[in-house]
């Protein structure tokens, strides 16, 4: 009897399981969920190029049309999963609709986080998640006037870099020193507020926001301090929450996402978790991580897709991300959440320059900016797991790859 696969989330990786599972072999019925109405579709370009107005939005599409009706997929867009019931195991729809299912995949991915402060509801206070909510900041960043961006993280830190560059006077208001210093440390934060501060934003550190003011639409934005930035529209990026809420009524084990296995086989067998809500464990690092970044979206359906087929996969990449401010284009690989050392390596103030994070003179993470072709180098240093030359890590003229010898092909 043919066996039917449920696919809850129709975004990149939605997409991205629903293409391995038919590379794969699954010939059954498949079944892809989402609650918007447009096509599976990438993100990272809607605080970048797409924003600005530079592509089209087909070009966000993960797969043309065509592959759906080719590869027998049933899309079910403009509704979403309100149940997931796992005896007997079924998902029902806010139309009412029900579907059966053998295996389930959870693509839910994850919702901003809102400002709860005086004023936060009015006309002109913009996040910024989906192609609707990019469209209406674009049309924004068109009329050419004054914005303020909350949150000097990836998003917040992109969004302003775009506004920038299509002209818009840009207020940007960070909590922290410095952007991106939960990611980077204060010592790389310090190298984009420079960047930011060079491209003519007036960055605000060290403040948050007391209330949105304005009379029928968005005029000001006041500062913890008292001080009030006039602005015509502002734009929040304070990180986001894991849609974890289907899941949790299901009764799938939950804490910081969907806890999975390093197949990303959820609690519950047969139900699997991939994308921003999936907390596996990884092998390198030796504990869990819930990675909110394009490459987990992008890879992790793969992994996923086998154990639904009950092959064994491990999901072992390292964690991976890019950004592209300005003319300023990096990629991050690894990952470091503490510290006791930052090695810079290349020319900081020409922006072409590798930063590696270490503890105890281990790689625990690497980002090249500016500088390209040097990744796989980088996972090799991480990989290594053993100290290096932290004086050769730094110098440009000793070549990545005879920094530590012992470091094993990388994956």
């Amino acid at each position: 009897m043919s066996q039917a696969f449920v696919i809850v989330g129709a975004g990149l990786a939605g997409a991205k399981a629903a293409e391995a599972l038919r590379r794969e072999g699954f010939d059954g019925r498949l079944i892809l969920i989402g609650a918007e109405t447009e096509l599976p579709y990438e993100r990272p370009p809607l605080s970048k190029g797409y924003l600005r107005g530079e592509s089209e939005r087909e070009t966000t599409h993960v797969l043309p049309r065509e592959f759906y009706a080719e590869n027998d997929v049933e899309l079910r867009l403009g509704t979403s999963v309100t149940e997931l019931r796992r005896d007997p195991q079924q998902v029902v729809l806010a139309d009412g609709d029900t579907f059966d299912f053998d295996r389930a995949l959870l693509a839910t991915g994850a919702e901003p986080r809102r400002m709860e402060v005086e004023g936060a509801e009015l006309p002109g206070v913009h996040y910024l998640r989906d192609l609707d909510d990019s469209d209406a900041i674009a049309a924004k960043l068109e009329e050419g006037k004054r914005a303020v961006v909350i949150g000097a993280g990836w998003i917040g830190a992109e969004v302003a870099a775009s506004a920038r560059q299509k002209g818009v006077d840009v207020t940007l208001v960070e909590h922290a020193d410095v952007p991106l210093e939960r990611v980077l440390g204060r010592e790389v934060g310090q190298i984009y507020a420079d960047i930011h501060r060079q491209h003519g934003v007036d960055l605000i550190t060290g403040h948050g926001i007391a209330a949105f003011e304005g009379s029928g639409g968005l005029e000001a934005v006041k500062l913890d301090d008292g001080r009030r930035v006039e602005c015509d529209f502002a734009v929040v990026g304070i990180g986001v929450t894991p849609r974890v809420e289907l899941a949790a009524a299901a009764g799938l084990e939950i804490d910081n996402g969907v806890l999975v296995d390093e197949s990303l086989e959820t609690s519950a067998p047969g139900i699997f978790a991939v994308g921003d809500i999936a907390n596996a464990p990884h092998p390198h690092y030796g504990h869990r991580l819930r990675v909110e970044h394009w490459a987990n979206a992008l890879n992790q359906p793969h992994t996923a897709a086998l154990g639904m087929l009950g092959k064994h996969a491990v999901y072992d990449r390292l964690p991976y991300f890019f950004s592209d401010q300005y003319e300023v284009g990096m990629e991050y690989t690894g990952y470091a959440a503490d510290w006791d050392e930052v090695v810079l390596r290349g020319d900081v103030e020409a922006r072409e320059f590798i930063a590696f994070w270490l503890r105890d003179g281990k790689v625990l993470a690497g980002m090249n900016v500016g500088v390209w072709d040097v990744t796989d180098p980088i996972k090799a240093l991480i990989t290594a797991g053993g100290a290096v030359d932290t004086h050769a890590l730094a110098d440009p003229d000793v070549p990545l790859e005879d920094v530590s010898a012992s470091a094993p092909v990388s994956r």
